[in-house]
């Protein structure tokens, strides 16, 4: 028997955007409605309708200009592999995303990032974890580590909600430049913990994305892996055919 997993609100509140950005309802050119009216319209929650917006830019059907809001942009020349979620979490902003910091300190080496950064096991590592949520509903669980010496003269060891995506702030900070991403997809049972922070019941597995930010020369500069409750997520590709 085959099960539908519904998307998130926010997911299908970008969807619903897109079709009329698509069937001219929303023209290029012109502004989007605003959050208040998003949220009255669809009786959602400003986070969610935040969140539907932000994915929306992310994958170029909108853009926004300072001084005059929010901008249709279109359909974008070529969309594809739209389910960035290592782009997603490097862009993140902590203060702007519903949801918590829950843990910032230094760590011992799980044993997949220590292979990533190609460190040793015995070796300590800076990490952040932060709990996305949706509703009041935990939706996300983001665990970014970083090498130790990387972190010195930043805000990353910092009890506070970042301000700039992680990626914007190593870059100005620590003056090194992210070249590209690999993400890898597995599934797991998460840990106690884990599940504690996600609100799983016991036995239910999580979508795990390990994501591996290098610089042009191929050496890995921060490691996050992202959870997802399996039975809350759908995977969805569209590409072309050659």
């Amino acid at each position: 028997m085959a099960y539908e997993v519904e998307a998130p609100k926010y997911v299908r509140l970008a969807q619903t955007i897109q079709r009329r950005i698509e069937d001219g309802t929303y023209a290029p050119g012109t502004r989007v409605p605003s959050e208040n009216q998003l949220v009255q319209s669809f009786g959602m929650s400003r986070p969610t309708v935040v969140r539907a917006l932000e994915l929306l830019k992310r994958d170029g059907w909108l853009e926004s200009r300072q001084g005059y809001g929010t901008i249709v942009r279109g359909r974008p020349a070529v969309v594809e592999n739209k389910d960035r979620r290592g782009l997603e979490a490097l862009a993140r902003e902590e203060s702007r995303t519903p949801g918590r910091l829950v843990d910032v300190g230094e760590v011992a080496v799980p044993a997949r990032v220590a292979s990533a950064l190609g460190l040793p096991r015995t070796a300590k590592v800076a990490m952040r974890r932060f709990l996305v949520e949706e509703d009041g509903e935990a939706v996300e669980l983001v665990s970014s580590y970083f090498p130790a010496g990387l972190v010195q003269g930043t805000e990353l060891t910092s009890g506070d909600p970042l301000t700039t995506g992680v990626r914007a702030h190593l870059e100005a900070r620590k003056k090194v430049r992210l070249d590209h991403v690999t993400e890898r997809v597995s599934a797991r049972l998460p840990d106690p913990a884990e599940a504690e922070l996600l609100g799983l019941p016991d036995g239910v597995p999580v979508l795990s994305v390990l994501v591996i930010a290098c610089d042009a020369s191929g050496q890995a500069l921060q490691v996050s892996e992202v959870l997802l409750p399996a039975d809350r997520q759908e995977l969805e590709d569209t590409y072309r055919l050659h």
